[in-house]
């Protein structure tokens, strides 16, 4: 939850006094602008603390009152007039028409720069998400610790931590909507609440969720299973909606709890799958949020390593299982899983120490009754999202060039572009980058988002590069984002984007 006003306002150092609406000191603060704009109600979008230093500010109470409607319209959580300026101290007609709207009127000392305001706020928002973030990551960890120790594969400890985390209930239904696992235990009775969406989702099979909002509660719903049918369902309850953070364990439960629900095909089957949820975790860079020990792979961590892709011989599930055995034994320490790749299933994907690639790829090829071929990628850093993905990327592109044996992205020769047809990616470039370039975006968007990428996302040596300021960055991503209509938390995204923006003309 973003810091409160009264969070803000409690700072010493900043000397804020509130002069009207004490009582509405527990709204949140979501930023912070500046205007001295008689009506600054269309640059703003509601939760921020407005300062001015009244340069503009009507004198008469009929206009103050005037004023300050149209920031209570605007969903301003607070008026912050910086005196010493313009006003020697905060107007009685200013003071009387907040009081009456109800909103918090905050003198601002003489001192105090509104930097220094939009400073502290912006502190205390960065620890808000880094706080978020981290109770997130560390629900991700307990969840699969649970999944790998527990002897019933989990389920109990998934549910019982996720319900927890998010300050609610999580429920397992079987097909038929009725309840395997509650917590809390008094949860179970919101079964009978939710069989009608149950009951609208079965036929869709796992390709089908839903969210219920009510008064009191809001609830998401989502089908478990690794493939085919949905084998249950998950409801999760929160206070409301949920945030990204929240979504992610969510998703990842869903992801231990299909495969604890699977453990009816074998033991050692339900292993693979939650292997296979890791190895998910580690390819997006997360190496530091698993327990690499327990899954056998703490050799991954601390020197470069290399993404592997191999096709199985055949695709029936006995041959998929051997493939993978197969690139196990031949790759100790190794992080080896199938089914990440949609649209191939069949294909075994392994996480290598770079310096055993090669010959334990060589040696795994040995065997053509299991394995056909295999694709090598280039070196990435474990906990590297984006080199990890391109790593990846570069090894289904090597496994792709045809053969049978071991390929790697390295003996392609030219890399990536070296198999591009040049029309068709510069059609393709085109054709993606098109929105940035629409009339009226004054914005380099492009070049902005160039630099970001190629400073691997980070925010403050892409604006050093291009001489901006990192929230005119952060602005213009969020601009180029909404263009696009794709997400760049995404990284195969990213990587599109990247490759489009270096074929894109000076």
């Amino acid at each position: 939850m973003p810091p409160r006003l009264r969070d803000i306002t409690a700072l010493a150092d900043l000397g804020l006094v509130v002069r009207a609406a004490a009582g509405s000191l527990d709204r949140p603060v979501r930023w912070v602008a500046v205007s001295e704009l008689e009506d600054p109600a269309p640059f703003l979008e509601g939760g921020e603390l407005l300062l001015t230093t009244g340069m503009r500010l009507p004198e008469r109470s009929a206009a103050c009152a005037a004023y300050v409607k149209r920031l209570v319209a605007a969903d301003v959580v607070a008026l912050g007039l910086g005196i010493g300026l313009s006003h020697p101290s905060v107007p009685d007609a200013l003071v009387a028409a907040a009081e009456k709207a109800g909103l918090a009127l905050v003198e601002v000392p003489e001192r105090t720069p509104f930097i220094a305001v939009t400073k502290a706020v912006s502190r205390l928002l960065a620890a808000e998400e880094y706080d978020e973030a981290a109770r997130g990551f560390a629900t991700q960890r307990d969840l699969i610790r649970g999944a790998l120790t527990a002897e019933d594969g989990g389920s109990h400890a998934v549910v019982t931590r996720l319900a927890k985390h998010v300050g609610g209930f999580a429920l397992v239904l079987d097909p038929s909507g009725a309840v395997t696992q509650a917590s809390p235990a008094s949860a179970a009775g919101r079964a009978t609440d939710l069989a009608g969406e149950i009951a609208r989702l079965r036929p869709k099979g796992l390709l089908a969720s839903a969210v219920v909002s009510g008064a009191d509660d809001y609830v998401v719903i989502q089908p478990l299973g690794v493939r085919g049918r949905a084998r249950g369902f998950l409801a999760v309850g929160a206070p409301g909606p949920l945030r990204a953070s929240d979504q992610a364990v969510v998703n990842l439960a869903v992801s231990l709890l299909s495969l604890s629900l699977a453990r009816s095909e074998g033991r050692t089957s339900a292993e693979r799958g939650v292997r296979a949820a890791a190895l998910r975790l580690l390819l997006d860079g997360r190496a530091a949020e698993l327990p690499l020990e327990p899954l056998g792979w703490a050799g991954l961590r601390g020197e470069p390593v290399r993404v592997l892709v191999a096709r199985p011989a055949g695709h029936d599930a006995a041959a998929v299982a051997a493939a993978e055995d197969r690139l196990a034994e031949a790759l100790p320490g190794a992080a080896v899983a199938a089914g990440l790749v949609v649209d191939d299933p069949a294909v075994v994907v392994a996480v290598v120490p770079a310096a055993l690639a090669a010959e334990g790829a060589s040696s795994a090829a040995e065997d053509i009754d299991v394995l056909l071929g295999i694709g090598i990628g280039d070196g990435a850093d474990v906990e590297d999202a984006a080199g990890l993905a391109r790593s990846w990327a570069r090894a289904r592109r090597a496994l792709a060039a045809g053969g049978s044996g071991v390929r790697s992205y390295d003996d392609l020769g030219g890399g990536l572009e070296a198999l591009l047809d040049p029309a068709a990616a510069d059609a393709w470039a085109a054709a993606l980058l098109a929105p940035l370039d629409e009339p009226g975006e004054r914005a380099d968007l492009a070049a902005t988002l160039l630099a970001w990428l190629s400073h691997h996302g980070q925010v403050d040596a892409a604006a050093a590069d291009l001489g901006v300021h990192r929230h005119t960055v952060r602005h213009r991503l969020r601009r180029a984002e909404a263009l696009l209509g794709r997400s760049l938390d995404d990284a195969g995204v990213r990587a599109e984007l990247y490759l489009a923006l270096t074929r894109r003309p000076d």
